[in-house]
């Protein structure tokens, strides 16, 4: 038979990748680095796109709500307390005094329905000829929390009469009640927040409405905002 003379090529293996992994490995390098500043260059490209400005050029920041911080703590600058005196002593009863009957014309008159039908309304004599009347809308009650930059503050204080039934028996305790504040400071609503008793909420919410601020500023005018009010009953002495 026949021997066959085979020869194997002892260059090639660990010698030649040795040689080679160089140049792969840059070109590599290259592609990655390449991927990278596109995909950076694209993200701050659209934000820049993104962007919204003014025709002055001023620039718009635009806010999340979870990027704004929690409101400024109003409870110690504006905290009602009442204190009642004399604890513990029974209010005098009034004595009923008779009051003369008031004294009716006989010969006045009411108009009856037909009479009042029957009369026409004034017409307008002005030179705009029709008159323009316009209606305003109730104004929607605003968030739980709506951003500000000044906030409102009390300039007028009524404090909440203590109930006589709760002088006798003793009763002290706090009433949070958050006020609705419009745009012109005066208060449109009273919620009772939280009550150590029930019988002190409906002094505080009657004292809370007759309440005056300084309208909540913003960037673009008033806002209407809720402002929580602390309203403390305490018997003198105790």
């Amino acid at each position: 038979m026949e021997q066959l003379n085979i020869k194997y090529r002892t260059d090639y293996g660990a010698y030649e990748l040795k040689n080679i992994y160089q140049k792969y490995l840059t070109i590599a390098l290259v592609i990655g680095l390449a991927f990278h500043f596109l995909g950076v260059g694209a993200y701050w490209g659209a934000v820049y796109l993104s962007t919204e400005t003014d025709p002055k050029g001023t620039v718009r920041l635009i806010l999340k709500y979870s990027d704004l911080g929690p409101p400024p703590s109003m409870t110690d600058a504006m905290a009602a307390s009442v204190t009642a005196a004399n604890a513990g002593v029974k209010p005098s009863v009034g004595i009923p005094v008779p009051v003369p009957d008031a004294e009716v014309s006989p010969d006045q008159t009411i108009a009856t329905q037909a009479e009042m039908s029957a009369q026409t309304a004034p017409i307008d004599q002005g030179l705009g000829g029709e008159k323009e009347i316009k209606i305003e809308e109730d104004e929607a009650p605003p968030a739980d929390y709506v951003p500000y930059e000044k906030a409102p503050e009390a300039v007028k204080q009524i404090q909440p009469k203590y109930p006589d039934l709760a002088t006798r028996a003793g009763l002290e305790g706090t009433v949070w009640v958050k006020i609705w504040v419009d745009k012109e400071g005066r208060p449109k609503k009273a919620v009772v927040q939280k009550s150590d008793a029930e019988i002190f909420n409906q002094p505080s919410t009657d004292a809370a409405m007759q309440w005056i601020f300084t309208p909540a500023m913003m960037k673009n005018g008033p806002v209407s905002v809720w402002v929580s009010i602390p309203f403390r009953f305490k018997l003198q002495g105790k």
